[in-house]
């Protein structure tokens, strides 16, 4: 039976405000931390670089990453203890702290100390925010919502990123280093407007728990391989492509985060209205055909439209994913989707950044590649399990 056009009108009245004043007051936290976080991201290994080469400058990128999943483990335990505005402000201190700190030594050791500590408050950031922003986002909009939240924290990111670098040639290291300061501390203005505590209905759910429950750790593993390529993309995309080529490195390197953004937008706006379990699988076969193209290195053309087709998988995979494992717990359970997406995010970027180095050594970059798509459509087999929709149901068996 087709809906009218009154019927549809009353749908859409009934449907609950997305933009509140705590969700908004929560943007102001996520950008700050964004934008603290990407502003020193390609930035401080330059600064480490010259204490102690290469080795020191990915020294300092393994200390953040490092810290940040430790403080993804560590969040959901603090969160239910002091709730979530301490643990956001302590995060929010930690990333803005220790950045203004940065310019006293060029010793490794300091700028070690220094990427730990930030890690570690990036790693309560976002899963104490992650936890509440979900809480603060009508189930009903979830989808919609987190695509919201998404562009909100992607949009300083993909600025951020070349804008330090550029601030740090032109301008000198202190001023990206007061920046991304200023940004993290300037955020803890919004800490107090927001909720401390929220209701929660339904028993605690443990990140050990999560990790064991089927519902939460198929969509995972699905999105640690998307994961995987993302951050393969980032670091050898410009070593890989060479010759007449090499122009469209940038251009690819702008496309595939703003193909991300546009489909976890369309998305969250689809899985709404048609759940997000039948996501899962298209986001990953998209991912997997971009993943297959980059073989063709030396067209430029063919690699950004392949940027593009990866990104636009990879940002249905982060909307979707999210969105249906919030679905499957209480409110209880938040933090620790939280935790568990996050760090399945780190760790596909990390692990796949170093053990595609070691195969792009042993077989070449196109091969690489090629391979690297391979291993990405194994994981239709979880994705394909999983794309039936299911009611709140973490710590569920397999």
């Amino acid at each position: 039976m087709t809906e009218t056009p009154e019927a549809a009108a009353a749908s859409r009245a009934v449907r609950p405000p997305l933009l509140t004043p705590p969700l908004l007051r929560r943007f102001v936290s996520v950008l700050g931390a964004s934008a603290s976080f990407h502003l020193l991201l390609s930035v401080v290994p330059g600064y480490a670089t010259p204490v102690g080469g290469g080795g020191a400058a990915g020294l300092a990128t393994g200390a953040l990453m490092l810290a940040t999943v430790a403080g993804e483990f560590a969040t959901p335990a603090l969160v239910d203890r002091y709730g979530y505005r301490a643990v956001l402000a302590v995060g929010l201190g930690l990333l803005g702290v220790p950045a203004l700190a940065l310019p006293l030594s060029r010793d490794l050791g300091w700028i070690v100390a220094v990427c730990l500590l930030r890690g570690l408050g990036y790693g309560f950031t976002l899963v104490a925010g992650g936890a509440l922003t979900a809480s603060l986002i009508p189930a009903e909009r979830r989808g919609e919502g987190l695509a919201l939240v998404g562009i909100v924290g992607g949009v300083p990111a993909l600025v951020a990123l070349p804008l330090g670098v550029w601030l740090a040639a032109h301008s000198g290291y202190g001023l990206v280093f007061a920046s991304g300061g200023a940004f993290a501390l300037a955020a803890l203005a919004s800490v107090p407007g927001l909720p401390d505590r929220v209701r929660a209905s339904g028993r605690a759910v443990g990140i050990g728990e999560g990790l064991r429950s089927a519902g939460l750790r198929r969509p995972a593993v699905v999105f640690a391989f998307a994961a995987m390529v993302s951050g393969i993309v980032v670091t050898f995309l410009p070593l890989a492509v060479r010759g007449a080529a090499t122009g469209s490195v940038a251009v690819a390197l702008f496309v595939q985060p703003a193909a991300a953004t546009a489909g976890r937008w369309v998305a969250g706006r689809v899985g709404d209205r048609r759940g997000s379990a039948g996501l899962v699988l298209p986001g990953l076969l998209l991912s997997a055909a971009g993943t297959l193209l980059m073989v063709a290195t030396a067209e430029p053309v063919v690699v950004v439209v392949a940027a593009g087709v990866f990104g636009t998988g990879f940002g249905i995979l982060q909307n979707a994913t999210l969105t249906l494992m919030y679905a499957r717990v209480p409110t209880t359970g938040y933090g620790t989707v939280s935790a568990v997406w996050n760090i399945a995010y780190d760790v596909g970027m990390g692990v796949g950044a170093v053990a595609f180095g070691w195969l792009a050594a042993a077989t070449g970059y196109p091969w690489a590649f090629a391979l690297t798509g391979v291993a990405v459509l194994t994981a239709v087999v979880p994705a394909h399990r999983d794309r039936r929709p299911r009611s709140t149901t973490a710590a569920t068996g397999p």
